[in-house]
């Protein structure tokens, strides 16, 4: 079976022009536009890629009418293609704020429940002691956070490590569950009972995360685990604004982790229903690439996350 060295690279002397080209063809899956968007000829950059494939002895596009779409060997290489330039590119903003007198960039990703409080804290104190240090914080799923983890898009991440995701790739330090509640608008017709079942819940308007997601899944399988039917009239966002606009504009009900929701309660504008039950998701937690080294900032950011989160420490998969 045929074996890369671990200096194939040299051998097959890429060029930063490659990883662009790969990068490019993956992004428009046509040689033409791909040359276009690195302002190279269409023979060049077919060129680069025949004199790529010819060293690796390997094809990594398949030919089709409808242009090029990358198999096995083209998806492994443009997946660390990106990360190569997404970490050069990271480099250069680090260097740029060191050079301003600055301390650096440190981005970090977090699902929504977390952010609201712990996130912030660990951000502010890490600003206080590192004035110069530029911190973003990007809001999302799991499964989009992850995704970002490994395309080095972002140094860290407070989430779960989702289905079908290689839990060998990540150091995770546990957190904790979150607690979900309903959340309606002050005029809905269920606002102000005493008590609510998931049979009062069935036949309303919802606003939830779109099909798949954690959030999602767990909702359905409450309704499963009793025999009740799915609710049927929904309209998805994996907005957390997007699903309160929707709720303070009509009778429409969405869940958001308790969390969020002590942030917008007030009774002329929302209201939580009470539930018999206290309904929570799986465990999330503070995630890291375990092969990529942390700059001082990102260091700083992650052990003040690890206080703020109260995390435990690393659970080895």
């Amino acid at each position: 079976m045929k074996k890369l060295s671990t200096d194939w690279f040299l051998r097959a002397r890429l060029k930063f022009r490659h990883l662009q080209l790969l990068q490019a063809i993956d992004d428009h899956r046509n040689m033409h536009r791909a040359a276009q968007a690195l302002t190279m000829s269409q023979p060049a950059a077919s060129k680069l890629l025949t004199d790529l494939e010819t060293a690796l002895d390997v094809r990594l596009f398949d030919r089709l009418a409808r242009g090029l779409e990358p198999n096995w060997y083209g998806q492994v290489l443009i997946r660390h293609a990106r990360m190569v330039l997404a970490e050069l590119s990271q480099a250069g903003e680090e260097l740029s704020a060191l050079m301003a007198g600055e301390g650096g960039a440190v981005t970090i990703g977090t699902v929504m429940a977390p952010a609201v409080d712990a996130v912030l804290g660990a951000v502010e104190s890490v600003r206080y002691a590192r004035p110069g240090l530029l911190i973003s914080v990007q809001i999302d799923t799991s499964d989009t956070l992850i995704q970002k983890l490994l395309d080095a898009k972002l140094d860290m991440a407070v989430c779960r490590i989702p289905l079908g995701a290689d839990p060998t790739s990540f150091l995770y330090e546990e957190v904790g569950e979150e607690e979900l509640c309903f959340v309606v608008g002050a005029g809905h017709p269920l606002a102000g009972r005493a008590r609510i079942s998931l049979e009062d819940l069935v036949d309303q308007a919802w606003v939830l995360q779109p099909r798949g997601t954690l959030l999602r899944r767990r909702i359905e399988s409450l309704f499963q685990a009793v025999n009740l039917p799915i609710p049927r009239q929904v309209m998805e966002t994996s907005s957390v604004f997007m699903s309160l606009a929707a709720v303070a504009r009509n009778q429409s009900i969405t869940v958001v982790v308790r969390s969020v929701a002590s942030l917008f309660e007030t009774p002329d504008r929302y209201c939580t229903l009470p539930f018999k039950d206290v309904i929570s998701v799986e465990p999330f937690g503070l995630v890291r690439l375990r092969n990529k080294m942390l700059s001082p900032g990102a260091s700083a950011v992650f052990e003040a996350l690890q206080q703020a989160l109260g995390a435990n420490r690393p659970i080895q998969p």
